[in-house]
């Protein structure tokens, strides 16, 4: 299991901080707070599939970098994103996804190495990755919105996100 808060691993490190913005962003999305992922919503949570899925790619294709010089580094992980109370259970579906594969990530054998993924962190990316996928096209875009009148709303709306710099 790699240290709290570090990986050694670049790449790695650039995944894990894709992520958190994306889990970031869908828990504090506007459908966060009701039962309907909405067409805007749903077409970012594809673009963001998409981009975890490209930058995979691309650093699979990427040379084996033979770093003796500077590896063994650490490499400091930002802090996780709080997930606030969130209303949409879909929402709350594609957040734990994208937190597994964030935490595979970290913890798997590709985090000590200096660069680029094992073929096992790989697959177990891209599973995880190809399930969110498949969430937002064959459940998602089918099922929602839902009537809910009866148990809606559950919890407080969910915080907007960042404002300003």
């Amino acid at each position: 299991m790699a240290e709290t808060g570090y990986v050694y691993n670049h790449d790695v490190l650039g995944l894990h901080r894709r992520i958190n913005r994306f889990i970031e962003e869908v828990s504090k999305s506007t459908s966060s707070g009701g039962s309907q992922v909405n067409a805007h919503d749903q077409e970012r949570l594809f673009t963001y599939i998409q981009a975890i899925r490209g930058y995979h790619d691309w650093l699979i294709g990427q040379p084996l970098l033979d770093l003796p010089e500077t590896h063994p580094r650490k490499w400091q992980l930002q802090e996780n994103p709080a997930v606030p109370e969130i209303e949409n259970e879909s929402a709350i579906d594609v957040v734990n996804m994208l937190e597994l594969a964030r935490d595979e990530l970290v913890n798997g054998q590709s985090a000590r190495n200096a660069s680029g993924l094992t073929k096992f962190d790989s697959a177990r990316l891209m599973a995880v990755i190809d399930k969110t996928d498949k969430f937002l096209s064959d459940y998602i875009a089918i099922v929602t919105p839902l009537d809910l009148p009866e148990s809606s709303p559950m919890k407080e709306a969910t915080p907007p996100g960042r404002t300003g710099v």
